[in-house]
């Protein structure tokens, strides 16, 4: 199984790495800066948890690519996926798969009119990982690094068991859902809610946990994400809802969403594509979402500041 994976930053080169350390046949589909980042110094990842790993890999231009691979692993932000899809064209065969790991699920329909309804997975990922741009090395931090895919129609078949089995050899966790839009509805909820919760303060789980009031809105802003995926037809599972409601409650966490770190860095966020696209739902069946709006209109006006110090060129 050839394996092409979109990107080699945190997400795309932690995974990417378990999958090659593990002897599985990967290539990176990156910039010319970051090539040669990894060209000089291999893959460098810095983990307590799964340990660190430095390894070379083999990189690739889009123009250079002139066969398809069997899996395209796109790792981009959700706001680039034109060019992401732009990209991985050449890659896309009649028996390619692409598996986004994006955030939020709009890109789903978009993936499947480029490519074809059969050469999309479902997917999504769990795990926290930065890039550090200057030296090139990523930080994984956290206990966890899992991928959780499935077809669409969900439908085992050969290909889907032939990415599943890698799990046995990866240096990650990759999981098959029978039902793979239900837990990217739940990723979707759950992560509005880390977002909300990380955008209006400004600060990780840890931090807000210190005010006098931080649990209870916390978990107030769990509450309202479950009630809206409740209400829009996709209840967040138990296990699910136990998970969050844990990271929500522990003390010290610097864990928060890369809508923060983004943030942080004065970046383009996600916010449209996760928070953005939940109001929407959920005003079009009139759910009140008070907390997501407030968080809303935080990264709308973060955005419209971006694009002002950005200047014209932006536009």
């Amino acid at each position: 199984m050839r394996i092409l994976v979109l990107g080699a930053g945190g997400v795309g080169g932690c995974f990417g790495g378990r999958l090659a350390e593990g002897g599985a046949d990967v290539t990176f589909l990156v910039r010319p800066r970051r090539r040669a980042q990894l060209e000089e110094n291999g893959l460098v990842v810095q983990s307590n948890f799964g340990g660190d790993m430095s390894l070379p890999v083999t990189t690739i231009a889009s123009e250079e690519i002139t066969a398809p691979y069997d899996v395209v692993l796109m790792s981009c932000k959700a706001y680039d996926l034109d060019n992401a899809m732009d990209a991985i064209a050449p890659a896309m065969g009649p028996d390619s798969v692409a598996l986004p790991l994006l955030n939020g699920l709009q890109h789903i329909e978009r993936l499947q009119e480029r490519f074809g309804e059969t050469n999309v997975w479902g997917g999504t990922c769990y795990i926290g990982a930065a890039l550090d741009s200057t030296t090139g090395e990523i930080r994984h931090f956290g206990d966890f690094q899992r991928i959780v895919f499935g077809e669409l129609d969900g439908q085992p078949s050969a290909r889907s068991e032939a990415f599943a089995a890698l799990n046995a050899t990866s240096g990650c966790d990759i999981e098959y859902s029978a039902d793979i839009v239900q837990t990217m509805w739940d990723k979707f909820a759950m992560l509005s809610a880390l977002a909300t919760a990380n955008t209006i303060t400004g600060a990780t789980i840890g931090s807000i946990l210190e005010a006098p009031s931080g649990e209870a809105f916390l978990l107030a802003a769990l509450a309202e994400t479950r009630d809206a995926a409740a209400a829009l037809g996709h209840p967040v599972t138990a296990p699910t809802l136990e998970s969050y409601n844990k990271m929500f409650t522990t003390r010290g966490s610097q864990f928060a969403a890369s809508m923060l770190r983004d943030m942080e860095a004065y970046r383009p966020t996600e916010g449209e594509h996760v928070i953005g696209d939940l109001v929407r739902r959920a005003t079009a069946q009139d759910i009140e979402t008070p907390m997501l709006r407030c968080a809303l209109a935080t990264i709308e006006t973060y955005e419209a500041k971006l694009r002002a110090d950005a200047g014209p060129s932006a536009a």
